[in-house]
């Protein structure tokens, strides 16, 4: 996602290079931490909001993060750069934690 940044800021010359770094790092956070994220939160959710609830959470809390640390280092577009990895992390969180809750209402059911 770093390249992405890049590409979004490349009118902005060495403008762009910073973003592209924070960018690249941020995506490797999001990655490292989302699985378990949703994991954690799935896990104390039950019916409809263990389908809602995660990502929900997960979309809100990546677009702040995002937001934020664009913010402060002065990315030139930010609604460009975060669109793609914002975009992408959400629609993850969407799919694993409603994989997620299908399984633990399987296994439940199962269960008796």
């Amino acid at each position: 996602m770093g390249g992405w940044a890049l590409f979004a800021n490349r009118a902005h010359g060495w403008g762009a290079v910073a973003p592209a770094l924070a960018q690249g790092a941020m995506s490797g956070l999001i990655t490292l931490v989302l699985k378990h994220a949703l994991e954690g939160v799935g896990r104390r959710m039950r019916g409809p909001a263990a389908y809602v609830a995660p990502p929900f959470i997960s979309a809100a809390t990546i677009a702040t993060l995002l937001i934020v640390v664009h913010g402060l280092i002065g990315t030139p577009e930010i609604a460009a750069t975060i669109a793609v990895p914002w975009s992408v992390s959400t629609l993850y969180a969407i799919v694993y934690a409603a994989t997620l809750a299908r399984a633990r209402r399987e296994a439940e059911i199962d269960a008796g």
